[in-house]
């Protein structure tokens, strides 16, 4: 009987790209495979067809050849099913995970069971200051995890004795069945695929190779560290089980509110309260720096809220000694409260005196007000 063609087979049209190609495959495979339809023979057969064509067709040269020459480039020998280009299962390999890693009870490809199993990952969340964040630090820090167990040496087994190899998998940590025309492996389900068992666990790990500890760590905090930052110490997470590498301990850093300064980036910003009669007047004022020295700004005349001052080189330090942010002062023009008789008489001679050149903004806005009137009565 003809064989099909491959591209027909699989469903696809003959541009298909290597992830069309892969859909197709995993939806045909897990539709036909011989495990979800023990009765059916077609479906073997069906399974056998698309998996030859993915074969041929995920392969760049074999596809080359295919697209050439047809079937007849897999002719003599070197057909999918023989040497040459032949199938070897290698595709359903590449998806076996993702199809029926679940269906048939084991976990994701991977070595040998022959070791223990990594330690978990740690979270720590460290706050620090501003200033910290700008000077940089070492500060130490306390976390609770599993250590590796001392009376056994992280194996899990009673003094004296040793784990010994399983004996459903004769150590690998994985078994085999047979599927149809494949070979399947999955997680040995006696040792949870590590490959060895337990016979007299551990009395104070019990067997589990690894204890519960407090453990102090240093850990240094580079200047210019922003709000987020995570810092890996390696090894620092959990213990691994039964002798297994330990995971890592990631610190996630918060930067506190600062009483003065707010941070964007790189940049500090710093609101300054200025007296009416310094912004009405102009002259100088001091206004303070995060590495706690002080700077001197010139105000001019007629100073008004939200003016900025920009003091370049004072902002943050960049990490990795990248360059510094800036800081810019920004004014807010108090008005006076709790006047005395004398105070008031001076303002209400200095209202008396004003005229629209002393307050500009407010005669222009006012103006327009008047305009806005006179339009809405004609």
């Amino acid at each position: 009987m003809d064989k099909r063609d491959y591209y027909e087979t699989l469903g696809v049209d003959r541009q298909a790209d290597e992830a069309e190609l892969k859909r197709a495959y995993r939806k045909l495979a897990m539709q036909y495979h011989p495990d979800r339809n023990p009765d059916d023979p077609q479906a073997e057969h069906s399974f056998k067809e698309v998996s030859e064509a993915y074969e041929v067709l995920k392969d760049a040269d074999k596809r080359a050849a295919y697209d050439r020459f047809g079937h007849a480039a897999f002719e003599g020998g070197n057909g999918p099913g023989g040497g040459g280009f032949g199938f070897t299962g290698s595709s359903f390999a590449d998806v076996f995970d993702d199809l029926f890693g679940d269906f048939m009870g084991g976990g994701r490809r991977g070595g040998g069971g022959t070791g223990g199993r990594r330690g978990a990952d740690l979270r720590y969340n460290l706050e620090i200051s501003l200033e910290d964040a700008f000077h940089g630090r070492q500060t130490n820090i306390r976390t609770t995890t599993s250590v590796t167990c001392e009376d056994c040496s992280g194996s899990g087994a009673a003094a004296g004795t040793q784990p010994t190899a399983c004996s459903g998998c004769g150590g690998i940590g994985k078994v085999r069945a047979q599927q149809g025309f494949f070979t399947i492996e999955r997680t040995c389900p006696k040792c949870q695929g590590v490959g060895r068992v337990i016979e007299k666990p551990c009395v104070s790990c019990r067997g589990s190779g690894r204890t519960s500890r407090d453990k102090e760590l240093q850990v240094n905090i580079p200047s210019g560290v922003e709000d987020g930052t995570r810092i890996r110490l390696a090894g620092e997470g959990e213990a691994g089980m039964r002798g297994g590498p330990p995971g890592d301990l990631y610190i996630f850093i918060a930067i506190a509110a600062h009483k003065l300064f707010q941070r964007e980036g790189g940049n500090l910003y710093c609101r300054v309260p200025l007296p009416m009669s310094r912004a009405a007047l102009g002259g100088s004022i001091e206004v303070p720096t995060l590495d706690g020295g002080r700077a001197r700004i010139t105000v001019p005349e007629g100073t008004q809220t939200g003016h900025q001052f920009r003091l370049r080189g004072k902002g943050m330090p960049a990490m990795r000694g990248q360059g510094t942010g800036d800081l810019f002062v920004q004014t807010m023009v108090e008005t006076p409260v709790n006047l005395n008789e004398e105070q008031r008489d001076l303002l209400r001679q200095f209202e008396n005196a004003a005229n629209e050149h002393t307050h500009p903004e407010t005669e222009g806005f006012f103006s327009k007000v008047k305009e806005l009137w006179d339009d809405i009565r004609d």
